[in-house]
């Protein structure tokens, strides 16, 4: 099964490890320090052109990390993976 995140981007749901909202989890030193890291190690993939309004980590089965920064809310995003 797979993730649809917007523009025709989609992943495999078996590579989702979270669907994060990028305005309440940019709040954490932590998690800014994170995508910045991300960013650096070029495992960023913007989604839209437009402010970002979420983001989703994956993992591919040889463990590559991919941060994918999407145009559609993390909501949407968690209720198009369980079906909804």
């Amino acid at each position: 099964m797979y993730l649809h995140l917007g523009n025709g981007q989609t992943v495999k749901m078996s590579e989702v490890v979270g669907i994060f909202d990028i305005e309440k989890a940019s709040t954490s030193r932590d998690t800014r320090e994170y995508l910045a890291r991300a960013g650096k190690n070029r495992c960023v993939t913007p989604v839209t052109d437009d402010l970002p309004k979420s983001f989703v980590v994956c993992l591919d089965s040889d463990l590559t990390e991919r941060v994918y920064l999407c145009g559609v809310s993390a909501q949407t995003l968690r209720e198009r993976a369980e079906g909804g």
